[in-house]
């Protein structure tokens, strides 16, 4: 053991310790190194990255120079405006600290020739919000050959084809895998340390209240690891821990949700341990999820025909609007006495053996799926009412009324196909090309869950991501980001990418704000 500050004993003692390894912390790690800090970063589970790893890495950062160069239309206070449409004031100190700082952390980290982005567009989700923008204000990281991470691309987390089919890694790095892969490079690059099986299982706190470092359990056994200037807790959420979904009443079910492995919420405990205050620990971003024979149910988007109907065979609700939206949207309605969790997905046969939607997790052979009761087909729908044990009454008069609905272009019930985002995967060929009507046999009906990219409620902080009590005095040395942190966007996801781009901000401001604190002890 080495005696290293004020007395307490410490296996080894750095100047900052970053926990997880998602975007956001490799974004704080990475800044924090680069600035000449010693700075390790500890990841509980064998591999990197997290739930950014399985991303599409659509990161909403409004007013930067990526989006510049593509000529985009907009300005920081129009976002801003967006935000408090959205959102309200009862944030505004954190939404200002985002989009103030969105900017100056993209054109910090373009300066490293590893890291790079690019705009796509990609609607913003409220579409009668005030600056909306059509077109999205997403950057997404440009691809890179997996042989460019050398010995790292054995360390990083793949997608979830690889890592739950077995598929062979591509080539090329693309969405999460590129974000994950480029900013490993970055982090390394500027002397960051990287450590993997490194749970941490609870805050070292000095007298005065102040957190001075961690203990983590690692494969050689326990060990006790200072930090000088501060510990960024980065570590996601606790979507896959049952016990704390039920403790605090987040809905559904933690098989459900889309979260990496790690997303087990020793970070917020170790955080409330230390004292912190706890928000919106009941929410969670949703999203329709297709079933898997093995019970799991993964991030479906992008819906290009077919209806929802819940157990009594009625539609439900706008299958294309923002999946966030339409997920809050079936909790509610299930939790006023009607069940509509889980809920089938009726299509015909236009598309053959192909859903007509994108899941971040490819189905497996069909047969499964029919042999697991999840994909159900039949000739009519009354016998595939039957077969799926909705009313044939109610399952035919649902499709039929939004057939009517598919010939006239106006979905009256639900409003499908009225905004940028409804038509943006749509392809339809009648007056309303997210109206597809469902008329062609054989019918098929798939099975669906509610499911989550990961808790959104944690510790509650300051602007800067420092760490607060619920007397809102500082827990001098501790901060948080991303969904360790209690949201900035409270009950609502306003647009593509802000829980990773909101995680890689905090974590800069969290990373800025330790190294001025190493300027203001030197």
């Amino acid at each position: 053991m080495v005696d290293d500050m004020a007395g307490m004993e410490f296996t080894e003692s750095v100047d900052v310790v970053v926990v997880g390894s998602g975007a956001g912390a490799l974004v704080g790690a990475y800044v924090a190194a680069s600035h000449g800090l010693d700075t390790i970063l500890v990841e509980s589970t064998d591999r990197f990255g997290g739930t950014s790893a399985y991303s599409g890495a659509g990161l909403w950062l409004p007013g930067n120079k990526a989006l510049d160069r593509a000529g985009v239309d907009d300005t920081v206070d129009a976002a801003r405006a967006y935000l408090r449409a959205v959102i309200g004031d009862s944030t505004a100190d954190l939404q200002d600290a985002f989009l103030d700082a969105a900017g100056p952390m993209v054109e910090l980290l373009e300066r490293h020739p590893r890291v790079a982005f690019e705009h796509r567009p990609f609607p913003d989700y409220f579409a009668d919000a005030a600056h909306m923008r059509p077109a999205g204000r997403d950057i997404f990281p440009l691809p890179m050959p997996r042989s460019g991470l050398g010995t790292l691309a054995a360390f990083l987390r793949p997608a979830l084809p690889q890592e739950r089919h077995g598929a062979a890694p591509p080539d090329e790095l693309t969405g999460g895998q590129a974000l994950i892969g480029r900013l490993l490079l970055a982090a390394t690059d500027a002397g960051a340390h990287l450590r993997l099986l490194h749970r941490v299982d609870s805050l070292v706190v000095d007298d005065d209240g102040s957190v001075c470092g961690v203990e983590v359990d690692t494969a050689d056994g326990p060990a006790r690891i200072g930090a000088r200037y501060g510990v960024l807790l980065a570590a996601g959420g606790f979507e896959r821990n049952a016990e704390m979904r039920e403790q605090y009443g987040v809905p559904a079910t933690a098989t459900w949700s889309m979260g990496a492995p790690g997303g087990l919420g020793g970070a917020i405990k170790a955080g409330v341990a230390a004292g912190a205050d706890v928000g919106l620990m009941d929410q969670a971003w949703w999203s329709p999820g297709v079933m898997h024979p093995d019970g799991s149910a993964t991030f479906t988007l992008g819906f290009r025909g077919g209806i929802f109907v819940n157990a009594a065979g009625h539609r439900f609700a706008n299958e294309s609007r923002p999946y966030d939206q339409f997920g809050r949207e079936a909790l509610r309605l299930h939790a006023e006495g009607e069940s509509h969790v889980p809920f089938w997905f009726v299509f015909d046969d236009r598309f053959g053996d192909a859903m007509p939607a994108n899941s971040t997790l490819p189905m497996g052979p069909k047969a499964d799926y029919v042999d697991a009761g999840i994909w159900v087909t039949a000739d009519s729908l009354v016998e595939l009412a039957e077969r799926i044990d909705v009313p044939a009454d109610a399952l035919t008069d649902s499709v039929d009324r939004f057939n009517g609905f598919a010939s006239s272009g106006v979905d009256t019930d639900f409003h499908r196909g009225e905004t940028p985002y409804d038509l943006f995967f749509a392809t339809g060929d009648g007056p309303n090309p997210a109206l597809v009507p469902v008329e062609r046999g054989p019918f098929h009906a798939l099975r669906f869950a509610v499911s989550d990219l990961g808790t959104k409620g944690g510790l509650v902080t300051d602007p800067t991501g420092r760490v607060l009590r619920v007397d809102r005095t500082l827990i001098d040395g501790l901060y948080a980001a991303g969904n360790t942190m209690s949201s900035l966007s409270g009950d609502t996801y306003p647009a593509p990418g802000t829980p990773i781009g909101a995680c890689m901000v905090f974590s800069y401001l969290a990373a800025l704000d330790m190294i001025e604190r190493s300027r203001q002890r030197v």
